[in-house]
């Protein structure tokens, strides 16, 4: 009955998502005598965490309950004062917790307090796992200070992303489509090359019709400024529209973005290029936690070679383009042995039609 509990903690942290950012997606379940009293989960909006949620919920039904809760709860003061006092305060005999935060200014921390107050703790190693994924950014950006930086495409089953001449019409489905928009609500930030731009003049916004805790910042690759004033990316710009260019481009074409509200961003990096290891360093101290790669076959392949990449996300269509000319989904030079190839771990196939299915999988130099 337990994991049922810590199952419905974890349902509730996932409709956080897209809405906690620079925070975790949390989710807490107040039990007393095995009806649930309380019920909580977190949005960054509303400045109570999800444990309080739980416990204002239940009351004095608090008084000798157990709470589920899908990372341990806080024992510092941010915005709001630290959960464990208010854990302790409502009575609770036992604190089921998925898992440690990473966070160093809490973790382990918070477990020693309730445990000092004598409240039993325990960890449901059975749910880690998923507590893990639910929150793979902010664990991510806690350990190595960097945003989880995830690369998706759409590809043919020989690996193409684009014909050489005529690209109308759509490589996956439309549910493949629905469903990405479920990655960009996940992402804090979502970055594109020129050439995509150009070539669909697309707006990469967030689809999904969900609240977020703050805009899916648009970053755009693009080393000589070509960004079109008059493109949908800089008519729709609301402080959500970044472009990373260098030295090179023209101060005028500048002025002229910045003055639609564009922020501008150089970064110089090698070979006129912009520097992607600069990009996350940037994001990072900003406090994005997450970023999407939707792009081209030159800048996918720029990510992967770069390191920046930490996982893949590719929907495959049942479809076969061939020939040479054709994009793969990462271009440029290549690695030329195949011993030399990029390796990936923890591989996931994503049944999403029928006939469709996505590979999730980690670059084997990510921090596990």
């Amino acid at each position: 009955m337990s994991n049922f509990y810590m199952a419905e903690a974890l349902e509730l942290a996932a409709r956080g998502l897209g809405q906690t950012s620079p925070n975790p997606a949390v989710g807490a379940v107040v039990v007393r005598e095995g009806e649930v009293v309380g019920r909580g989960y977190h949005v960054y909006a509303d400045r109570r965490h999800a444990e309080i949620v739980a416990l204002e919920q239940a009351g004095e039904s608090a008084r000798g309950a157990a709470l589920y809760i899908t990372l341990e709860p806080c024992s510092h003061q941010g915005r709001t004062g630290p959960c464990v006092e208010a854990v302790i305060e409502a009575g609770i005999a036992k604190v089921i917790a998925a898992m440690q935060d990473p966070n160093p200014v809490v973790s382990g921390k918070g477990f020693a307090r309730l445990r000092a107050a004598g409240i039993e703790v325990q960890i449901d190693d059975a749910s880690a796992k998923a507590a893990r994924k639910l929150n793979e950014a902010y664990i991510q950006f806690m350990r190595t200070g960097s945003p989880l930086v995830m690369l998706k495409a759409a590809v043919t089953l020989d690996g193409k992303i684009a014909a050489p001449e005529d690209n109308r019409g759509w490589i996956t489905s439309d549910l493949a489509r629905l469903h990405v928009q479920t990655l960009r609500h996940a992402s804090d930030a979502i970055l594109t090359g020129i050439g995509t731009v150009l070539a669909d003049d697309c707006l990469l916004t967030d689809r999904s019709s969900k609240p977020r805790s703050r805009p899916l910042l648009r970053v755009v690759v693009d080393s000589q400024l070509r960004l079109p004033p008059d493109s949908k990316m800089v008519k729709s710009a609301n402080g959500d529209v970044a472009v990373v260019t260098t030295t090179a481009a023209s101060p005028e074409r500048r002025r002229i973005l910045e003055g639609r509200g564009i922020q501008v961003l150089t970064f110089d990096g090698d070979h006129g290029r912009t520097d992607l290891h600069r990009v996350v360093d940037w994001l990072a101290s900003e406090k994005y936690l997450s970023l999407m790669i939707e792009a081209g076959s030159k800048v996918n392949w720029a990510a992967l070679e770069s390191g920046v990449v930490d996982k893949i996300f590719f929907y495959y269509a049942p479809k076969i383009l061939g020939g040479m000319l054709s994009l793969p989904v990462a271009g440029g030079t290549g690695r030329t042995r195949r011993i030399d190839a990029i390796q990936f771990r923890d591989v996931t196939v994503h049944s999403i039609t029928a006939d469709e299915f996505a590979v999730e999988a980690y670059t084997t130099n990510r921090i596990p």
